[in-house]
């Protein structure tokens, strides 16, 4: 298979990361130092694990991930990660709470992905949908000046999802990170500098259904 021909499926596995995706996370974070210690944060779609790992190393003892996803994971976390099986998306009251009780958040993250479907217009509308529920969830419990981490199948939304963003955050820049595959059409939005006023309450449903 593919995978066991990559550098960085290699390298994780070395590296005793569940993923490569990691690599993605850590360029990033070279280029735009998004973390920093004693940070919270909430990390959607977290399955398998490798970015909640990376976060928590970066935030250190005195930070805390929370770490979301609909998949299980047996990966061994650190303790300052919490991971829960749920759908933030349609969360359950005892989740609500606990985002409620470990926010806000200074950082939220998101390497979710659809189930593909090999069409790709199909593909990068059920992306978009996705970034646009992470995106409101982020409006809900992030801090003042806190940041966001998009993954986007690259499309004609592009620009619909940079206005959104931008309406919300002082900063927004899109990175491609070098360990994503030449043939991916992933990119990730980086933002920064969310504006306070536009949170409304965890418990405010989300207004835009996956496909």
């Amino acid at each position: 298979m593919k995978q066991y021909r990559d550098y960085y499926f290699r390298k994780a596995k070395r590296e005793n990361y569940p993923a490569r995706s990691i690599y993605k996370l850590q360029e990033i974070d070279r280029r735009l130092r998004i973390f920093k210690k004693g940070m919270r944060v909430l990390d959607l779609g977290a399955s398998p694990g490798s970015w909640s790992l990376g976060a928590a190393q970066k935030v250190g003892e005195q930070g805390f991930v929370l770490a979301v996803d609909i998949k299980d994971t047996d990966t061994v976390f650190p303790a300052n990660v919490l991971f829960r099986r749920e759908d933030v998306f349609c969360p359950s009251p005892e989740f609500s709470a606990l985002l409620r009780e470990k926010g806000p958040f200074q950082l939220v993250l998101s390497d979710m992905a659809p189930s593909t479907t090999g069409h790709r217009g199909t593909d990068q509308a059920r992306s978009f949908a996705l970034c646009a529920q992470a995106l409101e969830i982020a409006r809900s419990c992030l801090d003042e000046g806190g940041g966001l981490v998009l993954k986007f199948f690259m499309g004609p939304e592009a620009k619909e999802l940079t206005e959104a963003i931008g309406r919300h955050f002082s900063r927004v820049r899109l990175v491609k990170p070098e360990s994503s595959r030449a043939e991916s059409m992933e990119i990730f939005y980086a933002a920064s500098g969310f504006k306070a006023a536009f949170r409304f309450p965890a418990s405010m449903p989300v207004l835009i259904p996956p496909p």
